[in-house]
């Protein structure tokens, strides 16, 4: 589809950033996101520099009758940040961050990704909870829930963020806080794009310079040792730890197979010692690699696991716990895995996450609780085939011991029916209602959609 001449030539005449169309140079870079297995064509790439901007892209795609996208960071695996013939709305150039010290806020446009946002409250000796993969855009993950390293001592993105401003479907510019359009605050704490486009997010901030974080691994024939190890010793854990447990690949590029811990403590050295020692000490490990670094170290841990343009296929669901037929199952399965960079994360929810009632924002997993990930991930597009057939036959496996609820933003792009619903359970109706108030028609559909008709 192409774009309409006249509407586009007024979009262009007051546009601050850049217009691009499938004739322009820079428009196969600005179309391309995170997962290499999406590969779409908008008609017209509108690339932001400031809010305004994003005021008449919004208007110019409404009224022209376009399918509508928003890219922020681009990293969600099911590559809804870019329609084919439609218009994306792309932030990403968008990258304006203020930290106040003072009052330990921070506020950053919706083009910024964790990695440039924890170098800057760094400075200041300050953190939020972010992704556990740097490059992740702080508006994707925050919007659809946010998880991160220091979940458990901070809570989600969305517990610490004050306020949002939202370019909704009728082009108005509003601020989400408690105190305004408190009711678009709520459901844009984890109800993802339904409900505009997120100009720029403040947070309140921790006081947080360094951390104690790390990598331990153990052969793939003690695996099955180390997940039950896992299961008891996140029982009792306390908030300054996180704990994420994975079956994965040598970061060498081998192929070698793993069972790993990737940890993260928030205490001080010493305190992290002696809560990480039952850890380290365990079994006979292939390589413990855990020390004292900064904060946005951490965060980088898994980058280079999920590099740019690697071709990605998901599945995640919540855990009604760690039993002993679906640990021996996941280690079944991940033998037979087709790819050397496919993984498998076992995450634990606990903390101050836990102590958030399911509906106070549009988050509503607040059980201490296991999540699993299945992250395919693989380079020859040849092999797509096998690689995505692998994922659904290990989620169809483990499907036994699911609890029934889904993370909004590990969803894929050919999900069933009613996988939105199971992402939001007990808070779906109140998002319904939001929706069919700020989104009647359903402009930003092009994300885990809560249809306004249903």
């Amino acid at each position: 589809m192409s774009a309409p001449a006249d509407g586009l030539a007024a979009l262009s005449a007051a546009f601050s950033g850049t217009i691009l169309t499938a004739e322009d140079a820079g428009y196969d870079h600005a179309r391309r996101v995170h997962n290499g297995l999406i590969d779409k064509h908008p008609s017209v790439i509108a690339r932001c520099l400031n809010t305004a901007d994003i005021v008449d892209a919004v208007n110019y795609g409404r009224d022209e009758g376009l399918e509508i996208s928003v890219k922020g960071g681009g990293h969600n695996p099911a590559g809804s940040a870019v329609t084919d013939g439609g218009l994306m709305i792309d932030l990403s150039l968008m990258k304006g961050i203020h930290v106040d010290p003072s009052a330990k806020t921070a506020r950053a446009q919706g083009g910024v990704n964790w990695n440039e946002f924890n170098r800057a409250t760094a400075l200041h000796g300050l953190a939020v909870t972010g992704g556990a993969v740097s490059s992740t855009g702080i508006a994707g993950l925050t919007l659809g829930g946010g998880l991160g390293w220091v979940m458990s001592s901070y809570g989600m993105a969305v517990d610490n963020v004050r306020s949002i401003e939202l370019i909704t479907a009728d082009g108005q510019v509003l601020t989400a806080s408690d105190d305004e359009n408190s009711d678009l605050f709520w459901a844009c704490r984890g109800g993802g794009g339904n409900f505009g486009v997120a100009a720029s997010f403040e947070y309140n901030l921790h006081t947080l310079s360094m951390v104690t974080g790390g990598l331990i691994a153990h052969p793939l024939s003690a695996a099955g040792d180390v997940i039950r190890f896992y299961r008891e010793f996140t029982q009792d854990v306390g908030d300054d730890l996180t704990v994420f447990c994975g079956l994965v690949h040598a970061p060498d590029g081998s192929g070698t197979k793993l069972a790993a811990f990737v940890v993260c403590h928030v205490g001080d050295p010493a305190k992290a010692d002696r809560d990480l020692a039952p850890l380290k000490s365990f079994g006979e490990p292939a390589m413990v690699a855990v020390g004292v670094m900064p904060y946005p170290v951490v965060n980088t841990l898994l980058d280079d696991g999920f590099p740019q343009g690697a071709l990605n296929y998901w599945k995640s669901a919540f855990l009604s716990g760690l039993s002993d037929v679906f640990i021996d199952t996941a280690i079944e399965r991940f033998a037979t895995c087709p790819s050397p960079m496919t993984g498998m994360l076992v995450e634990h929810f606990h903390g101050e996450v836990t102590r958030v009632e399911p509906t106070a924002t549009a988050f509503p997993h607040r059980e201490r609780s296991y999540n699993l990930l299945i992250a395919g991930e693989w380079i020859d597009p040849a092999e797509s085939e096998e690689n995505t057939l692998w994922v659904k036959d290990t989620y169809e496996a483990l499907a036994p011991h699911f609890s029934g609820r889904r993370y909004v933003n590990y969803l894929g792009d050919d999900e069933a029916s009613d996988a939105v619903r199971s992402s939001y359970g007990v808070v779906y109706d109140r998002l319904l209602d939001v929706k069919r108030r700020y989104d009647p028609d359903n402009l930003f559909h092009l994300n885990q959609n809560i249809d306004p008709g249903s």
